[in-house]
């Protein structure tokens, strides 16, 4: 049996950069709907709009940064412009009084996202080999997800020692948010050989033409996908309507992160040897089951299951999906590529986090999952359909 190669330094330090920059978000992603509720007196909808509109402006700035990255062939400087953007919006959660500047930290911080998202992706591709992409991306999904782990475990330590002062614990979080940015500008290196510069033109635009069809038929499973998620500050709603008192309820997303990093490497290193489909297959199985675990939950361990589906699903989808992005695009165009399908991605982000906080508001919590159930059954349907497609196209080209 011939041997694994080992990956690439570069993809390590880049899962340690999104380790730490993640342990900074969830310290305060898993303490803001709560600080929102229960201090800024902020409506779901609200909550819901906020989320919705920083995971939407993080993919649409995607699509520029990644098009810029290929224009320039080269990825690291969008890359720590992107972390930067995310660890200087970390004070302003701190300093704010109302949801206006919640919002502007929150856009902020997710516009960096965006902007560092697409060229790290690229780059992810560009310095590993086409055998171990489901592996590379795998891995750094799941370093990625240990920092959503621990950040949450954090916040619960941080509260309890700090007596509950959400202002301060987001004070601490600018720290590994500074770590992230040390580890990427010391350790994180392009190759030697810049990548392939796209042609010449307008950003975007010139380079549409040439992604073909393979590629839009997935950027359009992965918009019905999307729109069958919403932003996890739901779960963390739910959790704390089923009687989980607010200190505890950062576990939902350690619990959450922690079946995420357990299964997103093993997962984009299987897909790597027996294909991708079965995989997302098996994903939106598991999201589908979060989604009627989290309708019809009474108790908080009930929330808890739900929470440990959701990462389940996202172990089996999120590495893949990115693989399989890069499997469908050449390498002059992939930073475009990743920033086309992030836009897609957050006009469905958007529209999903929106809509469920408006039937949460009008309709109450197992509504909004019922529906998010829905979208996922549709994705099914729509794989089925392209499935029989395929089969009946292949055996009309073989009469």
């Amino acid at each position: 049996m011939e041997k694994q190669q080992p990956l690439p330094k570069t993809i390590w330090a880049l899962g340690f950069v999104s380790l730490f920059m993640d342990v900074s978000s969830e310290i305060i992603h898993s303490l803001l709907p709560l600080f929102m509720v229960s201090v800024l007196g902020a409506s779901l909808t609200m909550i819901g709009l906020i989320e919705g509109l920083g995971e939407g402006l993080a993919l649409v700035v995607r699509v520029l940064s990644g098009s810029l990255s290929d224009k320039l062939g080269r990825r690291k400087l969008l890359i720590v412009a992107g972390y930067l953007m995310g660890t200087l919006s970390k004070p302003l959660f701190a300093l704010a009084q109302g949801a206006g500047l919640v919002a502007a930290a929150r856009s902020l911080d997710r516009i960096g996202k965006g902007l560092r998202g697409a060229p790290r992706d690229a780059l992810v591709a560009d310095v590993t080999p086409e055998a171990q992409r489901g592996a590379a991306y795998g891995l750094r999904q799941s370093l990625d997800s240990v920092g959503a782990f621990v950040g949450p475990i954090l916040a619960i330590v941080l509260m309890s020692l700090l007596a509950n002062d959400f202002r301060l614990v987001f004070w601490v979080a600018v720290i590994p948010g500074a770590i992230a940015l040390i580890v990427l500008i010391g350790f994180v290196k392009e190759p030697a050989t810049p990548a392939t510069r796209s042609d010449t033109g307008h950003l975007i635009a010139s380079d549409i033409p040439a992604l073909g069809s393979a590629y839009w038929i997935l950027v359009s499973i992965g918009i019905v996908f999307t729109l069958a998620r919403f932003s996890e500050a739901f779960i963390l709603i739910r959790a704390q309507e089923t009687g989980l008192a607010a200190h505890w309820v950062p576990g939902m997303l350690a619990i959450l992160s922690l079946f995420y990093a357990l299964g997103a490497y093993p997962a984009g290193r299987f897909s790597d040897r027996i294909g991708r489909t079965s995989l997302l297959n098996a994903g939106l199985l598991f999201l589908l089951l979060a989604h009627l675990t989290l309708a019809l939950a009474t108790h908080f361990i009930h929330v808890a299951m739900g929470a440990a589906l959701w990462g389940l699903h996202m172990a089996f989808t999120q590495g893949i999906f990115a693989a399989l992005i890069a499997d469908v695009s050449a390498q002059r165009r992939r930073g475009t590529a990743f920033g086309l399908f992030g836009l897609a991605s957050g006009i469905a982000v958007l529209l999903a986090s929106v809509i469920a906080g408006l039937l949460w508001d009008n309709f109450g919590p197992a509504v909004t999952f019922y529906a998010g159930a829905l979208f996922t059954l549709l994705t099914f349907i729509g794989f089925a359909i392209m499935r029989l497609r395929n089969i009946f196209f292949e055996n009309r080209r073989n009469e």
